[in-house]
């Protein structure tokens, strides 16, 4: 008799374990839990044929014994099945033989919400079926920091004086420089250095707050009252109030890390005083700041692998409050939910607080187990997606192969400090950042790179998804610029913009105004590539990036592609259909760089006057030289404007040092802000102030 194995892998709570024999004895693994309107997915250590379903081998019954009507699918070249169609209800996967002989009943249920945790056996379930699909090893894995990244709002004019460059408006994101037009706090090693610029004449740094050694400073928000500092913590976990040994085997070992926000009152900006402190365990992925609440995510990577060893191993994650005492504590199970389709081994912990009284409101703590990499949030909504990989790939082959990826995208609906998980659905291919997603008018938009494009096996193409509220995919582009890959994209109303390359930068205009046929609208092929567009107005864009020149000298099959210096173009997209770089601007030579290239926090506005900036190393290749040399650094102004083009009016540049090889981290600059007529240049060690018209410093203060 031919053995066949299938497992089925529903979303949730307890997960299922079996082994089924066929020719082969395959383990099953499996979750019992479910929700409705979310698609079964089941992977097997090796392939099935199609006939085991023609031949209704394996089918679902529900409570009454009747085979239920759903849709069956085989998908990876027969290592995995999904079935969808099931309402909520008790349902039993039934798999037999060609004889009719039940090989295994698999019990499970389809629930309307998610439901929350309930026991440390039904973690341990979960961890276990992690450990068994993903092979992973014990250091842990690699989290994707939330970078170069979201429709803008820059260090871009609040009242007058810069605020943050947020990708939404009306969701301030951290930063480690913030202004109220009369202080500068900015982020000097571990220490907070507040500055007074009334005077940009006569700055002084008021005070400075002073970290521990074990604190290290990541960002900052800053509210009318509030100065909130994101920072992590590196230390050993203090125990609980009620103690254990198992307790104190879990505690022996350092934290993943404390993600842990300082709460400053700075009505005295010059005595700021400490007001309270919360903290999550795990690395901080991002934050936002919106009417009033702060919210921050942090991935928690447990030490599972020890079950075995500690059998009441403490698996939730730990959470900090200054408010409740001196102890950490685990996070209760009813905070706790398994996330759809998850079978990683880290949490996502979703921490709200409103900051109108930071001293005294709850802190509101959820845990899902799934990670999450990048992170996107509208004013109602928060969006976190995680990677899922190719059945059977290491975990170390997935950090190398980002071509072989999906991505799962979750969503959470956000009520002030109430937080609910709404629904998930995975999308074809690789998000790049936090710009490769939008909601607007009620849908979620999203661009993604599935394959590689260096690999004739799998070769790369891009693919534009559009989901209803409900996160129901409702129309989609696929097979875009093939042979090449997402650089930046942005997404401004009814329109997309997307940049790919390989050797050349193909700029996509796409018409998204129409949820269910989204279209391309134009293209445009130049030298070159944008890491980060950001719009000038609503037919203008600028995109920030680098040159290019195509090397045939190399001998090899393709060319080489060659970074040249650092490139600002300025796109005309009135005209959809045909889109053009009306005026391009090259800095420097190959090794030039700029923070805004990988961080979008980097570019100074001045919306009303036009104005745009960033910090930058140039490096300059003489005739003779093989290789560029560093030159100078600084920061550059511009002048940008549909009329005038690109145009170069501010030079803040250090000058040239004959025989220096490298910036001076101290000096180099971090960030560019403005207030009333006055520019300001944030080093780690110095802040410098620049009259706006001409340029010329005014002052001087050194920290």
């Amino acid at each position: 008799m031919k053995r066949r194995i299938i497992s089925i892998v529903a979303l949730g709570l307890v997960v299922c374990i079996a082994s089924l024999f066929y020719f082969t004895k395959l383990s099953v693994t499996a979750q019992s839990v479910v929700l409705s309107g979310q698609v079964f997915q089941a992977s097997f250590s090796s392939a099935i044929g199609k006939e085991a379903l023609e031949n209704e081998e394996v089918y679902v019954e529900d409570q009454q014994g009747r085979k239920v009507d759903a849709n069956y699918s085989l998908t990876s070249n027969g290592k995995s099945i999904e079935i969808e169609g099931l309402n909520e209800g008790s349902y039993t996967l039934r798999v037999k033989d060609k004889l009719g002989i039940t090989k295994t009943n698999f019990p499970f249920r389809v629930y309307k919400e998610l439901p929350t945790v309930r026991s440390q056996a039904e973690l341990k379930a979960h961890f276990e079926m992690a450990k068994k699909l993903q092979n992973i090893p014990h250091e842990g894995i690699a989290v994707m920091e939330d970078s170069a990244m979201e429709e803008s709002s820059s260090a871009k004019s609040g009242g007058d004086y810069s605020t943050t460059n947020n990708q939404v408006e009306g969701v301030d994101e951290a930063d480690i420089v913030k202004t109220n037009g009369t202080h500068i706090y900015s982020i000097t090693e571990n220490n907070i250095s507040i500055v007074n610029i009334e005077d940009p004449t006569k700055m002084s740094e008021e005070t400075k707050i002073r970290l521990g050694s074990d604190y290290y400073p990541m960002q900052l928000f800053l509210t009318d009252k509030t100065l909130i500092v994101l920072a992590q913590k590196n230390s050993f976990q203090a125990l609980p109030y009620e103690q254990s040994s198992n307790d104190i085997a879990r505690m022996s070992m350092p934290m993943d890390s404390m993600t842990t926000v300082l709460f400053y009152d700075i009505s005295n900006p010059s005595a700021p005083k400490l007001q309270r402190e919360v903290g999550t365990e795990g690395h901080m992925s991002g934050a936002r700041l919106t009417a009033g609440t702060l919210y921050y995510v942090t991935n928690v990577y447990p030490n599972f692998w020890i079950m075995e060893e500690q059998e009441d191993i403490e698996l939730r994650p730990y959470t900090y409050d200054s408010e409740k005492g001196d102890a950490v504590n685990p996070i209760p199970y009813e905070d706790l939910s398994i996330l759809p389709n998850s079978k990683e081994a880290t949490y996502s912990i979703i921490t709200a607080l409103d900051v109108s009284n930071p001293e005294k409101n709850e802190v509101i703590t959820k845990g899902y187990l799934g990670g999450s990499e990048q992170l996107y949030m509208s004013k109602d909504n928060l969006y976190l997606t995680s990677s899922i990989y190719e059945e059977g790939t290491s975990t170390n082959k997935m950090l190398w192969n980002p071509g072989s990826m999906d991505t799962e995208v979750f969503k959470f609906a956000l009520d002030k400090t109430a937080i609910q998980f709404v629904a998930s659905n995975r999308l074809k291919g690789h998000i790049l950042n936090q710009f490769s997603m939008d909601e607007h008018d009620g849908y979620f938009r999203a661009v993604t790179t599935k394959g590689n494009s260096w690999d004739e096996n799998e070769v790369s193409e891009n693919n534009l998804f559009i989901l209803d509220e409900g996160m129901k995919l409702v129309g989609s582009l696929t097979g875009l610029a093939k042979d090449e890959r997402i650089y930046s994209a942005r997404f401004m109303g009814d329109k997309a913009y997307m940049v790919t390359f390989k050797e050349t930068d193909p700029l996509f205009v796409i018409d998204v105004a129409t949820p269910t046929s989204p279209k391309v609208l134009g293209e445009l092929k130049i030298p070159g590539f944008s890491n980060y567009l950001h719009p000038l107005d609503e037919n203008h864009l600028i995109g920030f990036g680098y040159e290019t020149r195509i090397d045939t000298q190399s001998g090899g099959k393709e060319p080489l592609i060659m970074t040249e210096g650092m490139k600002i173009s300025l796109f005309d997209i009135s005209d959809l259909a045909n889109p053009k770089e009306k005026d391009t601007e090259v800095i420097g030579d190959q090794g030039t760089y700029s923070p805004i290239q990988y961080d979008h926090h980097a570019l100074f506005e001045h919306k009303e006057n036009h104005l745009y900036g960033f910090p930058i190393s140039i490096y300059e290749k003489l005739p003779e030289q093989e290789y560029s040399n560093f030159k100078q650094d600084g920061a550059l102004i511009y002048e940008i404007t549909p009329e005038i083009g690109i145009e170069r009016i501010g030079d803040l540049l250090r000058p040239e040092v004959s025989g220096q090889m490298y910036e001076e981290w101290e000096s180099s600059i971090q960030r560019i802000v403005y207030a009333g007529d006055t520019i300001y240049t944030i080093a780690m060690k110095e802040i410098k102030s620049y009259n706006i018209n001409t340029y010329k410093q005014t002052g001087l203060v050194k920290f």
